[in-house]
């Protein structure tokens, strides 16, 4: 079967927020999801609808499929490298910040025809 993949790397996005964003259109159209990612007032949203974009145009350039029959098969993030920095407290202490970045990959694949 036909596929297409996109990923980012290196997002200074934290991998848990990132996750609930993919969550809501793992599976999905598409189109729907475009228009889940288009009202999500989350700021992954906006990384992960550009991202969807990218992997339709992949797939329709690259791999000739048809944009109507494409859904979303596979979305995960993984957790890229942490930066991690040092804030002072009180009593001369210090305690660490923990910058997340994280690694998003969307596959998209054609739907098969149903009752051929």
């Amino acid at each position: 079967m036909a596929e297409a993949r996109a990923s980012l790397k290196y997002i200074r996005i934290s991998p848990s927020k990132a996750q609930q964003v993919i969550d809501l259109v793992r599976g999905k159209d598409v189109d729907e999801a475009i228009n889940i990612l288009a009202f999500t007032q989350k700021a992954a949203a906006r990384i992960i609808y550009k991202l969807v974009n990218s992997v339709v145009a992949n797939a329709e350039t690259n791999h000739n499929l048809r944009r109507d029959a494409l859904y979303i098969a596979e979305a995960y993030v993984n957790q890229g490298p942490t930066m991690k920095r040092i804030r002072p407290r009180a009593m001369g202490r210090a305690s660490k910040i923990r910058k997340r970045s994280s690694h998003i990959t969307i596959v998209v694949q054609e739907r098969e025809a149903k009752g051929v």
